[in-house]
């Protein structure tokens, strides 16, 4: 690499104004970004300058080239913080344990799919005897039927991981979930190079401790990217109009159309094909009732003057 040439690379790992890059011969150098008003994530297709070798400093971010996919969060203070770039896939995990909190993982396959990436659920530690629980499956197969992919899987054991590695085939994914359900043993398994950190569970509480700290990328060798983030507590996408929150439920969507009115809420409108289907018990009332959760999370971002009464 030529000192002071300037050379494409992709973000790997992201510490706010510092990353670790990665160019397209393979080598990996730390960079900050030059500039204020410059913003980069884990994913982005970026141009650096090479470190000057008289100097001794690191090499610096001048660019980022157009975003393919942007996933986003809102923060605690209601403003939009990009996640990662270009991706292709979002994995929601769940497991037994900790207790799952399948309202966040709605919203995390609604803000996949507001961003035009695709979503699916692994359901981890499959080998605990909560995950045979009657309750719990219904929950999964709820999943099913709206349409995501759905894989069950125990980290600990080879076999089940196979079918993750076809779904990640060619894809750039990124591994979101609570704290605790086994995100960095999965990627562990799947990209062991990671090397990324494992904790067990809280004794006291039963809740994830968080182990994983950055969101990092790492190459596999079926041609997939695989993105690992830290675990949550809580996710909500970008604000949205109030039409757009649907386009999250897919099982929604395909009833759509047989509504009385085209801008159909599914809420109290008369005629409604989605009402109609959650009282005959045709749609799952808790994946119903968590797009209307949304919904109202959404009309609580938006300016005062853009909510809908």
């Amino acid at each position: 690499m030529n000192s002071g040439a300037e050379t494409p690379a992709r973000v790997t790992e992201s510490f706010g104004r510092r990353v670790i890059v990665e160019t397209a011969a393979g080598a990996r150098m730390p960079a900050e970004l030059f500039g204020k008003r410059l913003n980069c994530v884990c994913g982005d297709e970026v141009m650096i300058r090479p470190p000057s070798q008289q100097s001794g400093d690191v090499a610096k971010v001048i660019s980022v080239s157009p975003r393919r996919s942007l996933f986003a969060r809102t923060d605690s203070r209601g403003r939009t913080e990009p996640l990662a770039a270009n991706l292709s896939l979002i994995i929601v995990i769940i497991a037994p344990m900790p207790e799952p909190d399948l309202y966040i993982a709605d919203r995390y396959l609604a803000g996949a799919a507001l961003a035009g990436i695709s979503g699916a659920l692994i359901v981890n530690k499959s080998e605990l005897p909560g995950a045979e629980d009657d309750g719990f499956q219904a929950r999964v197969k709820d999943y099913e039927d709206a349409g995501f992919p759905v894989l069950r899987v125990s980290a600990k054991n080879e076999p089940t991981v196979a079918p993750v590695r076809e779904l990640l085939a060619g894809a750039s994914a990124m591994l979101v979930g609570q704290s605790g359900v086994g995100k960095s043993t999965l990627t562990n398994r799947l990209a062991p190079e990671s090397e990324r950190a494992t904790r067990a569970l809280s004794d006291a509480t039963g809740e994830g401790r968080h182990t994983t700290v950055s969101t990092a990328l790492f190459r596999l060798s079926n041609g997939g990217e695989l993105i690992d983030s830290p675990g949550v507590r809580d996710y909500a996408p970008p604000p949205v109009e109030d039409a757009m929150v649907q386009v999250g439920w897919p099982e929604i969507l395909r009833l759509a159309p047989e509504c009385r009115f085209n801008n159909c809420l599914h809420i109290r409108e008369p005629g409604c094909a989605v009402t109609s289907a959650v009282a005959d018990h045709q749609l799952s009332a808790r994946r119903y009732e968590s797009y209307k959760r949304l919904l109202n999370i959404m009309r609580g971002l938006a300016p005062e003057y853009e909510r809908r009464r």
